[in-house]
């Protein structure tokens, strides 16, 4: 049974950083696109960031030019650098998995991810 495993999250001063990590079970490069969410609403959530299996990367709006994504293909992990956090990035942070580009949904979009981890609590204070 495949698994994704966030670690990283912490509270932090407004304007600080921090680096969240996701370690998959299995090969990361199986996957045709990984992200990294957090909630929006009671059962809604927001795509932060995104990357295909060739290495292409998007993100939302409100986190361009502050978050990176990436990932090391040989220790099978995702990445998500947060650099200027602020009080508004405060969230759980979910790192989401589509095994079978399920193209019917844009990359910001939740039910294309059909592998989930169990999320990892990230706190920015003033």
């Amino acid at each position: 049974q495949a698994q994704l495993v966030e670690s990283g999250g912490d509270s932090v001063q407004s304007g600080g950083s921090l680096r969240l990590s996701c370690k998959v079970s299995g090969e990361i490069d199986r996957y045709y696109v990984m992200a990294w969410f957090r909630p929006l609403y009671a059962n809604e959530r927001e795509a932060v960031a995104s990357i295909s299996r060739s290495g292409q990367t998007t993100y939302a709006e409100s986190v361009k030019g502050r978050f990176t994504i990436s990932k090391d293909s040989s220790a099978n992990i995702l990445y998500l650098q947060m650099n200027k956090l602020n009080n508004e990035d405060t969230s759980m942070y979910y790192c989401a998995a589509d095994l079978r580009s399920d193209t019917a949904y844009n990359w910001y979009e939740a039910p294309r991810y059909k592998l989930w981890g169990q999320g990892t609590q990230v706190t920015v204070s003033s």
